[in-house]
């Protein structure tokens, strides 16, 4: 698999893994941010760079074809052990706990608010 396929399927996966939209893969890995470890974010940099340089002729000799193997490797085995259903499943428990905790907070107050008054 030569190196255009290869970034071309970490795009696609990290649209359908991470959900994330965009016109290639730098803009999928720059839009992807902190759901990337940091080292798969420096991976992923390394990647773009050389597809910078491989769009120069004399540039493109200079690009380790090993490195961005390992690259490539690391980044797609990550991928495919995320599970987007329970990412997903971890959001939505996330935000409903934290509208949970803003209603009991809200009672309190109201119910602080009644004793307070001498309302009971």
């Amino acid at each position: 698999m030569d190196f255009h396929a290869r970034t071309d399927r970490l795009a696609q996966l990290l649209e359908e893994r991470l959900d994330i939209r965009g016109a290639g893969f730098e803009t999928k890995l720059r839009r992807a941010g902190r759901l990337l470890p940091r080292h798969l974010r420096r991976e992923g940099e390394v990647l773009s760079e050389a597809l910078r340089l491989s769009s120069h002729p004399r540039l493109g000799r200079q690009v380790d074809t090993k490195r961005l193997a390992k690259a490539a490797d690391a980044i797609e085995s990550y991928l495919l052990d995320l599970d987007a259903w329970d990412r997903r499943r971890g959001i939505a428990v996330n935000v409903s706990a934290s509208v949970l905790l803003n209603i009991l907070v809200v009672a309190a107050l109201v119910a602080g608010v009644i004793i307070w008054r001498g309302l009971v």
